[in-house]
């Protein structure tokens, strides 16, 4: 039997295989609560995958091979980005794999748990699925009942992320701030780095970074002191000054810093290096001692795009992209669609929170007015509406269409669809 590992990635994505009474090489019991996210960037096939091997569960990432060896083939064992593989998905085992701390990878076998005429069907398949349900149909439809749908699933999408923002205010004992700085690091990761982001924030809690942020440098030293990017020799003044900084805060703080093979490179521009990324959070950090409060209090949206697109950075950064590699002049702020991603993903969802917490409904207003002033995103899922004859004109629009292909047309829930109950009535 030939295929690719995008055929693999298919089966283990949509859960094609035999799904009770699962077992890893070693004999453990395996249970598959959430196969994880497909990765598209550099770096293990799955990530945020959920699973329960014996009595352990575990969360982390899912890399898969046609044969375990190719592990090894492919150069993982000299890569720090594969050490948070918790599951290794293979057709054949053999050979078993470890990681580079000597720990041995648990190992998982498809061949045998799925029908081999679904190979014969994969590209048939894949060329027969329009890329959501009524795809040749939504068209048709009175752009106004489209609208109010879409309208709701941007409430929707709102209640949503205001739950896991309150859940991570009852961990934080009520404190808004230290809410809003965990969710404004994780953003700034812009999904390739959105993790080591979110690793950052809770090795570098915003108790001991406030006693600092009259200090830039010092700032900076524990930004990127804990980001494990300060443990090597530089030749350079500027990152020697914070390592000297930042070694004496550690042993000030008792800190511990995350492994800087978290942060992923391949495949960006430095433009979008998170080196660069860390230097803009550093300057958004510098800005204001209560941030959560200031954001608060900008009313219109020019200001909060001035606010966040003219930070204090480094000038080290405008030629290097990395301590001690030198570049070509690169622009220190963050673009206008990078500051819109922070409003639209961190400032309109607190402000949409706070306000119902607070029962201000003026807040809750402003969230949705923010996304109505801001322009739509583009990616491949709004791309696929579009073509389909939808007009997309503002965020609001996206971030519903987002949340109603994930939630209904991804899995085919047509029947709890304003706009698929339509069709069906039509």
């Amino acid at each position: 039997m030939s295929f690719s590992e995008n055929f693999l990635h298919f089966i283990w994505q949509f859960r094609l295989y035999k799904t009770l009474d699962l077992f890893c090489i070693e004999g453990e019991p395996l249970r598959i609560m959430n196969p994880g996210l497909h990765n598209k960037n550099a770096g293990p096939d799955f990530n945020h995958a959920k699973l329960s091997i014996g009595e352990t569960t575990w969360a982390g990432d899912i890399e898969i091979h046609i044969k375990s060896s190719d592990w090894l083939l492919h150069g993982h064992q000299d890569d720090p980005a594969y050490d948070a593989v918790i599951l290794h998905v293979v057709y054949q085992y053999d050979q078993p794999i470890y990681r580079k701390d000597g720990s041995r990878i648990p190992v998982f076998i498809l061949e045998h748990l799925f029908p081999e005429h679904l190979l014969v069907h994969y590209h048939q398949l894949m060329n027969m699925i329009n890329r959501f349900p009524c795809e040749k149909q939504i068209r048709e439809i009175d752009p106004v009942i489209v609208s109010g749908f879409l309208s709701r699933m941007m409430v929707e999408r709102f209640e949503q992320k205001s739950a896991l923002v309150l859940d991570k205010l009852i961990r934080l004992t009520g404190d808004w701030e230290r809410t809003f700085y965990h969710f404004m690091a994780k953003s700034f990761g812009f999904k390739v780095n959105e993790i080591p982001f979110e690793l950052l924030a809770d090795a570098l809690p915003l108790q001991v970074l406030r006693k600092h942020l009259d200090n830039p440098v010092q700032v900076e030293a524990l930004v990127f002191g804990q980001a494990g990017f300060l443990s090597g020799a530089f030749k350079d003044e500027y990152p020697r000054k914070l390592k000297k900084e930042y070694l004496f805060l550690q042993k000030k703080y008792g800190l511990k810093p995350i492994g800087v093979g978290a942060w992923r490179f391949l495949r960006m521009r430095p433009q979008n290096f998170p080196t660069l990324r860390l230097a803009q959070f550093c300057g958004l950090m510098v800005r204001s001692d209560r941030l959560f409060s200031r954001v608060l209090e900008i009313e219109a949206l020019p200001d909060l795009v001035q606010h966040l697109g003219n930070l204090p950075v480094n000038p080290y950064w405008l030629n290097h992209y990395h301590f001690q590699k030198e570049t070509k002049k690169v622009k220190l702020q963050l673009g206008k669609r990078s500051v819109y991603h922070l409003i639209i993903n961190v400032i309109s969802l607190f402000l949409f929170s706070y306000g119902k917490y607070a029962d201000q409904p003026q807040l809750i207003n402003r969230a949705i007015k923010f996304l109505e002033q801001m322009p739509a995103e583009n990616n491949v899922i709004i791309d696929w509406y579009r073509d389909s004859g939808l007009i997309v004109e503002s965020a609001f629009f996206s971030q519903a269409l987002l949340q109603l292909n994930k939630y209904y047309c991804a899995q085919k829930k047509c029947l709890n669809c304003g706009i698929g109950i339509k069709i069906l009535k039509k």
